[in-house]
């Protein structure tokens, strides 16, 4: 029985041990931030609360808008199409929580795209990372179809295409940045409020940002859509890019600050992996059911999508050339006492493009929060 007691006041003691170890770890870790928001910078411009944490609730309103287009031939004649994703504004509430500007947010789907969304961000004194990954899918594209071979009374038809299956996208964007003025200007103070600027500054800046977008529409469903975009069904895009901009805080009363950053990106890595599919849409034009003017809508679409087939034919890699972008972004951020109030949006531009096919992803998105430090 003792020899029991002993290995159980040994096993506590090491639980103990463990915990007390686990802490100190976590103070150490906790006082290297500490001191690494305020080293080396100018605490007549920017001051660190006495409070490190932040318990942030967010809104958030965002878009993002896929346009592809291509040209080619139906029947001998030439048309040129373009598909453009547009998702209505949708809306978010979620949570952010961090310690000095180190942090994670999670924010659920309440109107819009139905989509989801998930944000990463780590800010210090000279530097920046954040990740934003969305995810949405689309019935209704504004496809805009010029040929001759479409009947003027029947363009405004193909404008807004009802999908069976819809047209799925995911949008992974990952941008970093250096301030060469970290001494007096901080990006942190109008993007997560870790710190205050306590006087009008501003910084060169430079960045990278790195883009993934994934759209897929390859579904025997969607084979008239993949016969007018020259049967490519599936794309997959990898950018990187690089630029050098501009960002101002400026401080027009205490507690005010109102933040602008603008940055023209170089994309260097473009890289495009598109899947090519081959449909059977011209044997179904040679049927006469396809011509049939005695069948109804309901009756066409039955006999049409249900003998619509795709075929894999497999996928390419390409390697297009550099492309230019923007970044732009604003901030509007008001503190008082442990409480803070902030609004802040962001705009993105990215291009692609392939033979005959090219297009661009335009991401934009609102947040406002309020917030507490502890």
């Amino acid at each position: 029985m003792k020899y029991f007691a002993l290995v159980f006041c040994l096993c506590i003691c090491s639980q103990s041990m463990a915990q007390g170890s686990l802490l100190s770890l976590v103070k150490k870790v906790g006082a290297k931030i500490d001191s690494m928001s305020v080293n080396g910078v100018d605490q007549r411009y920017i001051e660190a609360p006495e409070k490190p944490w932040q318990l942030i609730v967010k809104g958030n309103v965002s878009q993002t808008i896929v346009s592809m287009r291509t040209q080619g031939q139906i029947a001998g004649e030439e048309y040129s199409a373009r598909p453009h994703l547009k998702t209505t504004p949708s809306q978010y509430v979620g949570l952010w929580a961090g310690y000095r500007g180190y942090g994670l947010g999670y924010t659920v789907n309440v109107g819009g795209d139905k989509g989801s969304y998930l944000t990463f961000g780590a800010t210090g004194g000279s530097y920046g990372i954040n990740v934003r990954i969305h995810s949405f899918e689309n019935s209704m594209p504004e496809f805009n179809l010029n040929s001759d071979i479409i009947p003027e009374e029947d363009k405004d038809t193909w404008e807004n295409v009802q999908l069976i299956e819809p047209i799925r996208v995911k949008t992974v964007i990952a941008d970093g940045y250096y301030l060469f003025n970290g001494k007096r200007f901080s990006y942190a103070a109008a993007y997560d409020q870790s710190v205050i600027q306590k006087r009008s500054a501003g910084s060169l800046m430079a960045g990278l940002m790195y883009n993934y977008t994934h759209i897929n529409y390859s579904s025997d469903y969607n084979g008239d859509l993949i016969y007018a975009m020259q049967g490519l069904g599936r794309v997959k895009l990898w950018q990187g890019s690089a630029g050098v901009g501009y960002a101002y805080n400026w401080v027009p009363v205490r507690g005010l600050l109102v933040n602008v950053m603008a940055m023209p990106m170089l994309t260097f890595v473009n890289k495009l992996k598109a899947y090519g599919y081959a449909t059977n849409v011209e044997q179904l034009m040679d049927d006469p059911a396809f011509w049939d003017p005695d069948s109804s809508d309901e009756e066409w679409d039955k006999w049409f999508y249900g003998n619509l087939h795709i075929t894999p034919m497999g996928d390419k890699t390409f390697n297009s050339g550099l492309s230019i972008g923007f970044d732009a972004r604003m901030s509007l951020t008001y503190n008082f006492r442990r409480y803070f109030v902030n609004a802040y949006g962001q705009f993105n531009n990215i291009r692609y493009r392939h033979n005959s096919t090219h297009g661009h992803l335009n991401d934009w998105f609102v947040n406002t929060a309020f917030g507490i430090r502890l």
